[in-house]
């Protein structure tokens, strides 16, 4: 199973592919999609859109998996981040993806075990599950960590483990 994870931002949308085979989580491609925030934001809507559809396209993934809104206290930038990630999410709705949401609680279980680790310690253990030669950018590395929990989450309810 191919996975596409996304850490969604109205400035920079981070991605992470992986494959898992067996019990092995495989590293196939990570990076971001950056946004000119001088730009108006639909424009900045269509990037993410585009960027994330050109990705689908050229890996092929079976599934995508993206971070869930955290609360803000801030109104205006809660509301772009929406933007951002349906922005996201129709590019994989259009592709025929099923896609899965996750919180960020979640995420930091499935990869460091518990859900209050700091950013570092999932970077860290990111880097470690697929041998990378160094922590991915901060928002690729965060969109492997969806990708991640994505993949075992899949795997605990094809055990019948959780529903």
């Amino acid at each position: 199973m191919k996975v596409l994870g996304i850490d969604p931002g109205s400035r920079i949308t981070g991605y992470g592919i992986i494959q898992k085979l067996g019990n092995r989580l495989l590293h196939v491609d990570n990076g971001a999609i950056f946004t000119d925030t001088s730009g108006d934001f639909p424009q900045r809507l269509h990037k993410i859109y585009t960027g994330l559809t050109e990705v689908i396209e050229r890996y092929q993934p079976d599934a995508m998996a993206i971070e869930q809104i955290f609360f803000s206290n801030n109104v205006q930038s809660a509301l772009k981040l929406g933007q951002a990630r349906g922005a996201a999410i129709v590019a994989g709705v259009n592709a025929g993806l099923p896609v899965a949401e996750y919180t960020a609680l979640q995420v930091k279980q499935a990869v460091v075990g518990h859900g209050k680790a700091a950013k570092e310690q999932v970077q860290q253990m990111v880097k470690i599950l697929l041998n990378l030669p160094e922590i991915a950018q901060a928002d690729a590395s965060d969109a492997l960590a969806v990708a991640i929990c994505h993949a075992n989450s899949v795997a605990l309810r094809t055990a019948g483990k959780i529903r």
